[in-house]
């Protein structure tokens, strides 16, 4: 395969500079003569043509970038002078080789004149096969680029081109190359080096064209599917309002116009006014916008709120009194505060004081009690008496803050808090809202929720409640909140501050025989499918249910065993066992539903009661369910086992601990006053435990029972079995006031025992315990310990070993 190197021709032209602009060979382009630098070179090359005797001026045609000339420049011949197609004045000049610039020289005329080198392009012959590849390429590609521009003339043109260096330099005519592209061309002197230069040019070009292609058909597609959505919704705009004129409605019925919903609904100004800035916010959204749908499911949360709806209170105090009497029996410290609620609620209704300050009178109670005393069913008691709605808000296990205040609605399925769903769904602005087990609340990362209580609660500022995905004012001060919990301590100091705390502390044996008459067996006999006449429970038979199948403050169990009993004598009827009617007495309980569970100490036999060996004793405590009995059992050990000290188990806490520590000290110190053998307190250990050792025990009422049951084991002398006792002792031995005075004597009441002894100081709190219940039991109020080992311990009958 032969190889052309290439020739160089020595020239002295004058330069036409082209002021970023670049002409390749081949090239044919108009120049506007009315340039100065144009002028002077189109001249000086006409003067040199008609020296020598050319047929046509030569001028030197380089590119001059920022004030500064290329390397290379282009030979240019005039080809024809005379008027562009303005009308001014211009030259026609035609690019013929690449021409390598010297040094400056001088010539004819203003123009600048340089020396240069003439390039004549090489081709190998014949073409290489890469090389003929190479062009087919570049045809290819020129030809798919010239279609898409509709320039099918040139195309012919393009694909008539063999020569190499033709073709290469025929992509000056690109007008999508880049000054510092053509440039880049032009100083290639290779012919099959520029070509695969231009090729490359261009393919990237046709690269980027596809892809801008792409995103503006993709746009264009977005553009006419909006389009048709739009023109869509107007003719569906169109049919419904043609439907409405057909069937007489309104424009106002629509129910997607949320403006004409939002001026139509009886909202506060305030509320109405965020509502109509939220529906210009929807109408400027794009249906396409999340955003749309947060603001309408805002828009309709809003407008399903009762803003000014509210039921008219019943103001027969004493209807309402006999509502509570005939739903509950017992509870009187809540019927009382809401028969006292109503009654203000009428005073100040009938002097025109409803509201004040813009506060209403609404009230926050709080129902502390054990389980199954009726807390829970007593809210609904409470709006059925005074004409309400009820609304229960179950707290229990609620960890997370926007439970109660509601989530912002940037937030993914965002939702109002439960409050505000609670007035939704009551309906009204003034409900009895239930919310339940509030000591049951929790607090973790999320928030504390109890602490989202605290403006609900607060009568001085529930009326401006922000919830926080409302963001509008909803005022709470006419709704009456009832709290209800278990464990008063469980609730926080600030929330219980914000509350009034009505106790409810069980019932009595009588009043559990009543609910259970009146209440509990008509219910159990509907859902066992009985009729009132065909089953009868006989009083002593429901007194016996309460007292020794069931031992708790509430009534749930003895509904259960009521419940059981019940089916028991259906299954019996069913298999034919058992002729209805029946009457169930005491002394068919057993052979029905077997044994009783909870014996009292009195009824069982003396030898087996707890308290026939000394160093037992009988307090009193009080638990989540309720009061209950606590026997304490007390041990010295042996001598020669080497074991002193106290040993405390029953897992008890730290404040009961010390109590022993306390009754022991006194002990010590004041043996010989109390004619007991306090020596063997120093040689031999002291065993304390408090039985059912599974259940944590605290506090310090347990003092004067751990007193009374060492006082036993070191005298000898029994614990009497009737008396049970509660009490602080200090180390002096003075016996100081304690807590749930009511739940202990009702516990003692129903676990058979006939004495209690308590602190002097406690007397006042006897007011509260049923006026039954106290007949019952003798009540001994002391203030010193020895009186108490003087009320609890028998005659000396047993006198305890030394080494016993």
């Amino acid at each position: 395969m032969a190889t052309e190197s290439a020739s160089y021709t020595s020239l002295t032209l004058p330069v036409l500079p082209l002021d970023d602009e670049v002409v390749l060979p081949g090239m044919v382009v108009p120049f506007d003569l009315s340039d100065a630098d144009v002028r002077a070179a189109v001249e000086a090359a006409q003067a040199a043509a008609r020296s020598s005797g050319d047929s046509k001026p030569k001028v030197l045609l380089v590119p001059r970038i920022d004030g500064t000339y290329a390397a290379t420049g282009v030979l240019g011949t005039v080809e024809q002078v005379g008027r562009l197609s303005d009308g001014d004045p211009g030259a026609l000049i035609r690019g013929r080789s690449r021409v390598r610039i010297g040094a400056g020289t001088t010539g004819p005329g203003a123009a600048l004149w340089v020396e240069g080198t003439k390039v004549d392009d090489a081709v190998p012959e014949p073409l290489p096969g890469a090389v003929t590849e190479l062009v087919k390429e570049y045809k290819a590609l020129a030809t798919s680029w010239l279609k898409k521009r509709g320039a099918w003339q040139v195309v012919d043109r393009v694909t008539q081109i063999d020569d190499v260096a033709a073709l290469a330099d025929n992509s000056g005519y690109s007008p999508f190359l880049t000054t510092q592209q053509k440039i880049q061309l032009l100083e290639t002197e290779d012919a099959v080096a520029r070509l695969k230069l231009a090729t490359a040019q261009l393919r990237e070009h046709l690269a980027e064209q596809d892809v801008a292609e792409t995103i503006a058909k993709d746009v264009q597609e977005g553009v006419d599917k909006q389009q048709r959505e739009f023109l869509l919704r107007r003719q569906l705009d169109a049919v419904r309002k043609e439907l409405r004129e057909i069937n007489g409605e309104q424009e106002g019925e629509e129910s997607d116009d949320y403006r004409a919903r939002v001026e139509a609904a009886d909202l506060p100004e305030k509320v109405r006014e965020a509502a109509l800035k939220e529906v210009d916010k929807l109408e400027r959204a794009s249906d396409q916008s999340p955003e749309g749908s947060w603001i309408r499911t805002w828009l309709d949360t809003v407008l399903e709120l009762p803003w000014n709806e509210r039921t008219e209170d019943e103001y027969d105090i004493k209807g309402a009194q006999e509502i509570l009497d005939a739903e509950h029996s017992g509870l009187q410290d809540v019927k009382e505060r809401i028969t006292e609620y109503l009654a203000v609620r009428k005073r100040r209704s009938d002097r025109g004081l409803g509201v004040v300050g813009g506060r209403r009178g609404g009230a926050v109670l709080a129902l502390v009690g054990p389980p199954g005393v009726g807390k829970t069913s007593l809210g609904e008691s409470v709006a059925h008496a005074m004409g309400r709605k009820f609304v229960r808000v179950a707290l229990g296990g609620v960890r997370d803050e926007a439970e109660i205040r509601g989530h912002r609605r940037t937030y993914v399925g965002a939702l109002p808090g439960r409050i505000v769903r609670a007035i939704k769904e009551a309906g009204s602005m003034n409900p009895v809202v239930l919310l339940d087990e509030i000591d049951k609340v929790g607090s973790d990362f999320r928030g504390d929720p109890a602490a989202a209580l605290l403006e609900v609660l607060d009568p001085a500022q529930n009326h401006t409640f922000r919830d926080h995905y409302l963001e509008v004012e909803l005022d709470l001060s006419d709704v009456v909140f009832l709290a209800t919990a278990n464990v008063l301590e469980a609730i926080p100091e600030a929330l219980l501050d914000r509350m009034e705390l009505v106790r409810l502390d069980g019932y009595t044996e009588d009043e559990k025989v009543v609910i259970a008459r009146d209440h509990l067996l008509p219910r159990q006999l509907e859902r066992a499918g009985l009729d009132k006449d065909e089953v009868v429970l006989d009083e002593s038979a429901l007194r016996k249910l309460a007292g020794e199948y069931t031992r708790e403050a509430g009534v749930r169990n003895l509904e259960r065993s009521v419940a059981r009993l019940l089916r028991k004598v259906a299954a019996q009827h069913e298999l034919g066992d058992r002729e209805l009617p029946f009457t169930v007495t005491d002394a068919d309980l057993r052979g029905l539903i077997g044994r009783p569970r909870h014996v009292p100490e009195s009824a069982q036999d003396p030898a087996e009661r707890r308290t026939s060996v000394p160093g037992v004793a009988t307090g009193l405590a009080v638990t989540g369910a309720g009061g209950d009995v606590l026997f304490v059992e007390a041990s010295l050990a042996d001598p020669e086992t080497g074991a002193s000290g106290l040993t405390l188990t029953g897992q008890l806490g730290d404040v009961m601990k010390e109590s022993a520590q306390i009754a022991l000290s006194f002990l010590r110190s004041h043996g010989a006053e109390l004619e007991l053998p306090v020596g063997d307190l120093k040689e031999r250990g002291v065993h304390v435990h408090f039985p059912a050792g599974a259940v944590p025990k605290d506090g310090p009422s347990a003092g004067v029972t751990l007193t009374t049951a060492l006082a036993s084991l070191l005298s000898g002398r029994l614990v009497r079995t009737d008396v049970a006792m509660t009490g602080e002792i200090s180390l002096t031995g003075r016996v100081l006031p304690i807590g749930g005075v009511k739940q202990k004597l009702l516990a003692a009441h129903r676990a058979g025992i006939t004495t209690v002894i308590i602190p002097k100081r406690n007397e006042p709190d006897l007011d509260d315990v049923p006026a039954e219940v106290l007949e019952k039991l003798d009540v001994h109020a002391v203030t010193d310990v020895r009186q108490v080992l003087e009320l609890a311990l028998t005659a000396a009958e047993v006198k305890i070993p030394a080494a016993a």
